[in-house]
């Protein structure tokens, strides 16, 4: 009877240690940077899915086994995890969250008159309204009309007699004659393919007097470099090949020389 009871006792014993073991908590108090309690801090078991919140005090106690993950989270503050070792329990855990960093959004100065109404004006945006009615004139004003305006003119009951009425003015005519003659013989600007190209540039190499280049150190090969150059920023081929002038193309490579100095070391 007396073995029984013994063996009784051992295992309510052994089943009082387990349960203790298996329901260990942890404890401690959590303060912010400058030692303050800190309330309603969430403090979460992520291996058991346990969680509690911190008191009034900072105090908080959450049930937890070795190798469990404790996270303490606050709103504004970097959170912690915490890893529980076996000494864990032998002592209280308190906790230190530190303050997140707040951005704080870039503050675009606004522009600052100098005084010039012209340049100021530029930097000072309409309000929608204006904007929009601003709007609304350049859209009309770009519209067609559709009434025909009124003729500035004196009414015929106020004029005194035409005596060229019903007459054909011939100088009309024969500046309308000339007009068309001129239209129909004057040079038609087209844009040249690469063979015309080609042949209007080599016609300037020969015809245009490009000594004044060379003085600079341009070699031969350079000069052929800025030709290109003139041709595509003047589009020279397409203006003068069909009516070639030297002394005007001449005047026209002086101008893009200027530009193309600036861009480009001569003399190479």
């Amino acid at each position: 009877m007396r073995a029984a009871c013994k063996k009784y006792l051992v295992l309510i014993a052994l089943l009082q240690m387990i349960f203790t073991f298996s329901q260990q908590n942890i404890s401690g108090k959590i303060v912010d940077d400058d030692r303050n309690s800190m309330n309603a801090v969430l403090v979460f078991n992520s291996t058991k899915n346990i969680k509690t919140y911190s008191n009034i005090s900072g105090y908080y106690s959450i049930e937890a086994q070795e190798n469990d993950e404790i996270r303490f989270i606050k709103e504004g503050f970097y959170r912690i995890d915490k890893i529980v070792k076996k000494e864990t329990f032998n002592s209280q855990t308190d906790i230190q969250l530190v303050r997140a960093e707040t951005l704080i959004q870039e503050v675009k100065i606004g522009y600052k008159p100098s005084g010039n109404l012209t340049k100021d004006s530029k930097h000072l945006d309409d309000s929608k309204k204006v904007a929009s009615l601003k709007s609304s004139i350049n859209d009309y004003m770009k519209s067609e009309l559709n009434e025909p305006l009124p003729k500035s003119e004196v009414p015929k009951s106020f004029q005194g007699h035409n005596f060229y009425e019903g007459q054909v003015d011939v100088i009309k005519v024969l500046g309308a004659a000339i007009g068309l003659i001129k239209k129909a013989t004057g040079t038609k600007i087209t844009t040249p393919n690469y063979v015309e190209t080609q042949d209007f540039l080599a016609k300037v190499k020969t015809d245009v007097d490009l000594s004044m280049f060379k003085k600079y150190g341009m070699s031969e090969e350079r000069i052929d470099h800025f030709l290109a150059y003139a041709e595509k920023v003047n589009h020279l081929s397409k203006k003068y090949r069909k009516d070639f002038n030297a002394a005007t193309i001449l005047s026209e490579l002086q101008t893009a020389f200027a530009e193309y100095s600036k861009l480009n070391k001569l003399g190479d």
